[in-house]
């Protein structure tokens, strides 16, 4: 059962801060230069089939997508994932959402319900979507509800709570339903522990902030484990070093605006995890997807949701090949 001390209850129901701005650029297209590849670390940590796949022929990353059902569908569109009618056509392809796919807009209940609806579509076809577990999908089974909208509390209002959750403490009304939804052990909470908090694609390395070389030597499916455990209320706080601010759904080592990479801690962690490219969200860049360290790190949230007023921008992924997709830019 989760306590809720009087700290989070006073962030329930603070409202999401204001959105930023958008610089719009031209479509990217790029064959990276050829990366040398990373010296081979003392042992490549192996990541269990959850955390790991072969590359497939086509490969699409979308960044955050903070509870905008519509911008949403249409990157999905964009990455020929999806019809008009939400069936998905993408046959083998293999899409990775990087977390965050709620908070700051209405629609995040329906935006899970979505992304579940087509995990089951994808995996029918041979292709699969995974999303991964964002700091937001944290910060709501924490019942730190910061960033919820007026819409989102409404969509789970009639939530039924779980057995015990009338013990959350007192929780104002408004936030009931959504607190008992997202408290640990609640149905949306145990809906975010079947996701991974990273995934290895072919050499390519998902994750919403970053992995760190301290999150490799600690075990990355260690941490899954623990935040699953956590998240289905088998544990009674999450794993310390994933909520950190430093943790892997928070850091932003490899993608500030403000300052430069760490690129150092991050050929460590690919060399580590035999990897040689990291894509990564969390951080809303201005300029549109792009890439540092020489191409291993390529940053993907580009603000899409109408929060942040950015574009419809995703990652595509062939071999070698990184190509940006850009709505309404002819290819």
């Amino acid at each position: 059962m989760l306590r809720v001390g009087r700290s989070a209850l006073l962030v329930l129901l603070a409202l999401p801060g204001a959105a930023c701005g958008r610089a719009r650029v031209d479509e990217l297209q790029s064959r990276p230069a050829p990366v040398s590849a990373p010296q081979a670390a003392a042992s490549v940590h192996r990541l269990s089939p959850r955390l790991s796949r072969p590359a497939p022929e086509r490969l699409v990353a979308i960044g955050d997508l903070h509870g905008d059902l519509d911008h949403a569908r249409r990157a999905l569109r964009l990455a020929g994932a999806i019809d008009e009618q939400d069936r998905w056509i993408g046959g083998h392809l293999v899409v990775v959402q990087t977390g965050d796919e709620i908070d700051r807009g209405d629609d995040d209940r329906a935006i899970l319900d979505l992304t579940e609806s087509l995990k089951k579509q994808a995996a029918a076809a041979g292709g699969e979507l995974v999303a991964l577990v964002g700091n937001h999908e944290v910060m709501n089974a924490s019942l730190d509800f910061r960033y919820v909208t007026p819409g989102g509390f409404a969509a789970f209002d009639r939530f039924p709570a779980a057995e015990g959750a009338m013990a959350l403490g007192p929780i104002p009304a408004q936030a009931r339903g959504r607190a008992a939804a997202f408290e640990p052990g609640g149905s949306y909470a145990r809906l975010v522990a079947g996701r991974p908090v990273v995934v290895k694609v072919g050499d390519a390395l998902f994750v919403h902030g970053g992995v760190l070389p301290k999150h490799v030597a600690y075990g990355l499916d260690r941490m899954n484990d623990e935040l699953d455990a956590w998240l289905a209320g088998r544990r009674l706080e999450p794993p310390s070093i994933l909520v950190a601010e430093d943790g892997p759904v928070w850091t932003r080592a490899y993608s500030s605006e403000d300052a430069a990479p760490d690129c150092e801690s991050l050929a460590t962690a690919l060399a580590e995890l035999g990897a040689t490219r990291m894509i990564v969200g969390h951080t809303v860049q201005h300029g549109g997807v792009n890439s540092a360290c020489d191409g291993k790190v390529w940053r993907i949230d580009v603000g899409l949701a109408r929060s942040f007023g950015g574009p419809i921008e995703a990652l595509e992924i062939r071999g070698d090949t990184f190509s940006v997709q850009r709505e309404g830019a002819t290819k």
